[in-house]
């Protein structure tokens, strides 16, 4: 079976119980480099690292089908993850995917601020409808390397909106850190982010 792990925003700490009991019993994990430097050195599995190619993960997971692979997953595969291209792919009797921490949820949670309101959305792979966006009072977004932090603050100065910006770089790692500013005050550039954009208030 194909289990998709949610590991959380990166720290070992933030990995739920369900998640670390099927690592552990995996006959393959499949991640990213830093992803499997976390795997501690005594589990037996088979590490591999993730293909580039989503093609080829595919052609992977049906040739080890009989097998327990663990895939793990930045965040919660199913916000804004690799969830979804999975349940496109494999039926429920292959496939089982454990929730874990979301980044946002993490930001949130580490900013004091209530999600009940919030509207989540991502930048990965596509160009924001930033009038419908900017329309909410509470945006919190997945960011890629295109649409970031200082293209957000651009299109709120552009709109002469009056909007508060939450950036989490790195969260949950060392390196983490938050930043709450004015559209003016966002840099150009920041490490692996997070963004909930605020009415100002």
């Amino acid at each position: 079976m194909i289990h998709i792990v949610g590991i959380g925003p990166g720290s070992p700490e933030l990995l739920t119980g369900a998640g670390a009991f099927l690592i552990e019993k995996a006959d393959v994990i499949v991640g990213s480099k830093r992803q499997l430097s976390d795997i501690p050195p005594d589990n037996p599995a088979e590490r591999k690292l993730l293909p580039s190619q989503l093609a080829e993960l595919e052609a992977f997971f049906r040739e080890r089908i009989g097998q327990e692979i663990v895939l793990l997953a930045s965040g919660d595969p199913l916000m804004y993850g690799i969830g979804k291209w999975a349940l496109d792919r494999f039926s429920q009797e292959q496939l089982q995917i454990v929730p874990g921490i979301s980044s946002i949820q993490y930001l949130c949670s580490r900013c004091g601020i209530a999600m009940n309101d919030l509207y989540i959305t991502s930048s990965h792979g596509k160009q924001p409808d930033f009038d419908f966006l900017l329309a909410h009072s509470k945006v919190a977004m997945v960011t890629d390397s295109k649409i970031g932090p200082a293209e957000i603050a651009e299109e709120i100065m552009r709109r002469k909106l009056r909007k508060t910006l939450i950036i989490g770089e790195n969260l949950s790692y060392p390196e983490e850190r938050l930043h709450r500013l004015k559209p003016e005050q966002v840099e150009a550039h920041y490490e692996m982010n997070v963004v909930v954009i605020l009415d100002e208030g």
